[in-house]
C-alpha cells in the first residue's frame, strides 16, 4: 500500500500513474480507396479499428461505433484523425445519485486496469484550530485495519489483487482510492467501503501513529516550497480556515484523541459530500450497483440538523519572511486573490498564467524559450526556477508566481515577474494568446494519461462543478479567450490590488511590501 500527498502548487493535478502503452489512437493512416474497391476498403477499415479497440484504445473504442466522426473522416478518405476529432472521440462520463445523495461518476475506457475512489468534500478548511489536522490524521489511520480486516488481513486482500490503494487531503478535498485490475472492481469497491464506514482507530493505532505524523511534518519542514506556499496560505487567508495548514500542527498531532476523529467522521462523511468515481475498464452499471450494496446505508443526516456551513475567507495583502542567511537559496512566492473554481474568469486566467509559464535552470532554450520572463530568467540569471499557479478553492483562489533565486537576484526577480504581471493588463498580443492556448490544451489532455489521473479528475469535477466538464468543452472554452479578454480579466483580479507575499531563506535583498505593492500598478499617461 502506498499513501500519496497532493503538491499544491500548480494550476491542476500531476500525473500519478506511469504512461500506459497505447496503440496508434491517435493517427490511422489508410489510402484512398478505388471505386471499385470501396466496400472492401471499408471493411478493413472497421477491421482495424476493431483491432484498435482490442487493445484497450479509449480512441479505438470510438472508432469502432458506426457514427464515430473519425471513422467517417476515414470513410471520406482522410488520412490523419484531427485534435478535434480526438476530442470527440473520448468517452463520456456517466452520473448518477443514489437516494441517500451519494453521487457515482464512471469513464468507460476499455483498459484492462481501472482506478476506483471515494472523494469527499471535506479537508483542512472544515477544521478548527482545535482539530486542525484531523483529516489528515484520518488518512494515516485508513490503512491500519477495519472492524472486518485487520492491519496485515487488509493489506494481504490489497496485495493479493496486485492494487494499490492510496489517499490523500487537501484544503477542500479527501479522497480514498485503489487502482486494481478490472475483473477486481468489486472487491475495491467493497474495501473502500470498509476503510471510509469501518476504521477500527484503535487507540494503540492512534497512538503508533502520531509518531508516523510528527515524522511526515519534520519531513515536510524540509521541502521549502510547500513551507514557502504554506505560508502564502496563512498570511493571505490569515484569521480563516483557509490559512490553516493541511497537516496541522505538531501540537494537535500529539493530542488529538480518538474522540475528536470520529467527530470528524460523523460531522463531515456525509453522502451527499461523496463521489464514488471510477476510470478504466468499468461499466457505470456494474459501478452503480455496488454502490448501492456498499454505501447506501452513508448517512445524510447530521445531528440536530447542524450543517455545516463554510464561512467566507476574507484574503489579506501582507507578507511574511522567514529570514536564515544560512540557507543557499530563497524561496518566494508573491499572489493575489483569483478566481473561485467554477468563476467563469477561471479560463481567462489559466491562459493569462499559460503566458507567464514556467523555467527551471535546467531546460535548454534560453533566449529562445516562448515567455518572455522565461527568457530574461535565462538571459539573465534572475533565478533557478518559477512557476505560474493558480489554487482556486469554492469560493476564492490564489492567483501567483512562486520562484526559486540566490540572495542577490531576488529584487531582479521580484521586478521582472511584477512587470510580467503588469503586461498581462495591459499589452497581451494575439499571438501571446495563440501560444498559451497551444500550451494549455496540451497541459490539460496530457495529465490524463492513466486510469488514476483520469478517475481524479472525475471525482474533483463532481465536488466543484456537479458534473464532469468534458475536454471538448475546455477546447471551446480556451478557443474563445481574446487578448482583451485576457487584458480585463488579469485588471480585474491583478492590477492595482494588494498582494500576499511570502519568503523562506536569504531574503535580505526582498524590497519592503509598500515598494511591492507600488509596482501593482504603472503610471501612465
Amino acid at each position: 500500500m502506498t499513501r500519496r500527498h497532493p503538491k499544491k502548487t500548480s494550476n491542476s493535478p500531476e500525473p500519478r500513474t506511469r504512461r500506459h502503452h497505447q496503440s496508434k489512437d491517435n493517427e490511422a493512416v489508410a489510402e484512398k480507396p478505388k471505386p471499385a474497391s470501396s466496400k472492401r476498403w471499408l471493411k478493413a477499415v472497421e477491421k482495424m479499428a476493431a483491432s484498435v479497440c482490442r487493445v484497450g484504445s479509449t480512441v479505438g473504442r470510438a472508432l469502432a461505433k458506426a457514427h464515430s466522426p473519425i471513422l467517417l473522416s476515414l470513410r471520406r478518405g482522410q488520412a490523419t484523425v484531427t485534435y478535434a476529432q480526438s476530442l470527440l472521440g473520448a468517452p463520456e462520463t456517466r452520473l448518477t445519485a443514489l437516494d441517500n445523495g451519494l453521487r457515482i461518476a464512471s469513464e468507460e475506457t476499455g483498459h484492462g486496469t481501472c482506478t476506483v475512489g471515494l472523494w469527499i468534500s471535506c479537508g483542512s478548511r472544515y477544521e478548527t484550530e482545535k482539530n486542525n489536522g484531523a483529516g489528515f490524521f484520518l488518512e494515516h489511520m485508513a490503512f491500519k485495519g477495519t472492524k472486518k480486516h485487520p492491519q496485515m488481513a487488509l493489506e494481504q486482500q490489497v496485495e493479493s489483487m496486485g492494487a494499490h490503494l492510496s489517499a490523500y487531503t487537501s484544503r477542500e478535498h479527501t479522497a480514498y482510492y485503489m487502482k486494481t485490475l478490472a475483473k477486481d472492481l468489486p472487491k475495491a469497491v467493497a474495501l473502500l467501503s470498509e476503510v471510509l464506514q469501518s476504521n477500527a482507530l484503535s487507540e494503540a493505532d492512534i497512538e503508533q501513529q502520531r509518531s508516523v505524523v510528527l515524522k511526515e511534518l519534520e519531513e515536510v519542514e524540509g521541502s521549502l516550497q510547500d513551507v514557502c506556499l504554506d505560508l502564502l496560505h496563512a498570511t493571505a487567508f490569515q484569521g480563516t480556515p483557509l490559512g490553516h495548514s493541511v497537516l496541522g500542527p505538531s501540537q494537535n498531532a500529539r493530542t488529538l484523541s480518538r474522540q475528536d476523529l470520529v467527530d470528524f467522521i460523523r460531522s463531515h462523511y456525509k453522502a451527499p459530500r461523496m463521489v464514488l468515481a471510477a476510470a478504466g475498464g468499468v461499466t457505470h452499471e456494474e459501478l452503480v450497483g455496488l454502490a448501492k450494496q456498499h454505501f447506501s446505508g452513508v448517512s445524510f443526516e447530521y445531528d440536530d440538523d447542524a450543517v455545516p456551513v463554510l464561512s467566507p475567507c476574507r484574503f489579506s495583502g501582507s507578507e511574511i519572511r522567514m529570514r536564515d542567511d544560512d540557507m543557499p537559496l530563497a524561496h518566494i512566492a508573491i499572489a493575489v486573490e483569483g478566481a473561485s473554481a467554477a468563476s467563469p474568469d477561471i479560463v481567462p486566467l489559466m491562459v493569462a498564467n499559460a503566458i507567464i509559464g514556467s523555467y527551471d535552470i535546467t531546460f535548454g532554450g534560453g533566449k529562445h524559450l516562448s515567455s518572455r520572463l522565461a527568457r530574461l530568467a535565462s538571459e539573465e540569471s534572475l533565478c533557478h526556477s518559477f512557476q505560474a499557479f493558480h489554487s482556486s478553492y469554492s469560493d476564492t483562489g490564489l492567483l501567483g508566481i512562486y520562484f526559486v533565486t540566490d540572495k542577490h537576484h531576488i529584487d531582479d526577480m521580484m521586478h521582472w515577474s511584477q512587470n510580467a504581471w503588469m503586461n498581462l493588463c495591459t499589452t497581451v498580443t494575439e499571438s501571446d494568446i495563440a501560444r498559451a492556448n497551444n500550451a494549455l490544451k496540451a497541459s490539460l489532455v496530457g495529465q490524463l494519461n492513466g486510469t488514476t489521473p483520469i478517475c481524479d479528475d472525475i471525482g474533483r469535477h463532481v465536488l466543484n462543478y456537479g458534473r464532469r466538464i468534458p475536454l471538448a468543452e475546455w477546447d471551446a472554452r480556451i478557443n474563445a479567450v481574446t487578448p482583451k479578454m485576457v487584458r480585463d480579466v488579469c485588471s480585474k483580479y491583478i492590477y492595482d490590488k494588494c498582494p500576499a507575499v511570502s519568503a523562506v531563506g536569504p531574503i535580505e535583498q526582498l524590497p519592503d511590501y509598500n515598494r511591492m505593492r507600488s509596482a501593482m500598478y504603472w503610471l501612465r499617461f
